[in-house]
């Protein structure tokens, strides 16, 4: 048989790791040991058929000498893609498997034997059935037009131009067998072709799960502080410019709070950096436990983080701040170290009518300043 189904377990593990990517040595080393399972299945296939010529000639269909020379035509065929392959010359083109030359080389075979050995004819035939469908598998559309067009051309000029008498076997019972053993390996070839066509759908099924789930992981990633969990200072901003052209478009109200950790620098100097970092992370932890799943939460710079409140009036906003700074006042911060204190001051604005992000972002930050100078542990709206 010309092309015979793949024995790959994941038939995209030789695909590259990414365009324009030269693969490593790994994976030309891979990309080499598929080729050669591939032709080694190659080579058995035309080793039974050869076998079952021998039978068309033990029961006297064809000559002896049919079986011998078609294994080595085929074996000769798979030797000089072998050698190619392992000079790497087959890795200089884009399909590395070289589809088209293998099956059209195949099919010439098949047409060949069919035109010498007419009255077995059907083996030959229905081999070549199998080359076309197991090529289409890792053909392009312009490959597969390539195939069939060669395929069609050779088939025309085998029943058109000449006149062999192409027969299917079967006037004695081991004729009978034999043809029988032709159809029986065709279709179990055409099966295993369906079962590596579905393995492949499958298999390229999951990499897209996988890859959309490894996408939506980067852009989590590329959306969060490293430190506390929170949204990063370009994506809370971005949250913000968002929120801020929804009320405007809408004539909702919407407030937001600039909260900063009081004395923050004293924690890093007298309890250490770490105990710093999990500060931060347990004050993140708490704002996010206290707040709306519509509300927006992230890191504006250091000690200072954003929170967006949508649909929320300036009297709701200061409540709900002077709350959750009630909330971090009374932690156990003990547990980090012996007599330590946290707490939180906060600066909290409402979106004046056509007023920009960036304004809106200063008066938060001005209330914030009139926090800290009357004493911090406060909430200060304007």
């Amino acid at each position: 048989m010309g092309t015979a189904a793949s024995p790959f377990l994941n038939p995209t593990a030789d695909r590259p790791s990414g365009i324009g990517h030269k693969p490593t040595a790994e994976a030309l080393s891979r990309r080499a040991y598929q080729r050669r399972q591939i032709q080694g299945l190659i080579g058995g296939s035309y080793i039974v058929d050869s076998a079952i010529l021998l039978v068309y000639a033990h029961a006297g269909t064809t000559s002896a000498i049919i079986g011998p020379a078609f294994a080595v035509c085929g074996l000769i065929s798979i030797t000089g893609y072998i050698l190619l392959s392992e000079a790497g010359f087959t890795e200089r083109f884009k399909d590395h498997y070289c589809v088209v030359p293998q099956s059209i080389i195949s099919m010439i075979i098949m047409l060949a034997f069919t035109y010498i050995a007419p009255e077995v004819g059907v083996m030959f035939l229905c081999t070549l059935f199998v080359v076309f469908a197991f090529s289409s598998l890792r053909s392009t559309p312009w490959q597969t037009a390539v195939v069939w067009t060669a395929m069609a051309l050779g088939l025309a000029g085998l029943f058109l131009l000449t006149d062999k008498p192409i027969s299917l076997p079967h006037g004695n019972y081991l004729e009978r067998f034999a043809t029988m053993t032709v159809f029986i390996l065709t279709v179990g070839r055409c099966m295993f072709i369906g079962i590596f066509s579905s393995a492949m759908r499958d298999s390229l099924y999951k990499s897209g799960v996988a890859l959309k789930e490894a996408n939506k992981r980067i852009e989590e990633l590329a959306e969060l502080d490293d430190l506390t969990g929170s949204f990063n200072r370009r994506c809370i901003m971005r949250f913000l410019d968002d929120e801020v052209a929804r009320a405007d478009r809408v004539s909702a109200s919407c407030s937001i709070a600039l909260i900063d950790l009081d004395w923050f620098k004293r924690i890093n100097d007298t309890y250490g950096h770490p105990t710093g970092d999990e500060v931060l992370r347990t004050f993140a932890i708490t704002v996010y436990a206290n707040i709306r799943a519509v509300d927006r939460f992230g890191r504006y710079g250091g000690e200072e983080f954003l929170l967006v409140l949508p649909d929320t009036a300036i009297e709701t906003a200061a409540r709900m701040l002077d709350r959750l700074r009630t909330i971090i006042a009374d932690l156990d911060w003990s547990a980090f170290a012996p007599g330590m204190q946290v707490t939180v001051s906060a600066g909290v604005a409402v979106l004046n009518p056509n007023e920009t992000s960036d304004t809106f972002l200063a008066r938060a930050d001005s209330a914030l300043y009139k926090a800290k100078a009357q004493g911090r542990n406060r909430i200060v709206s304007t």
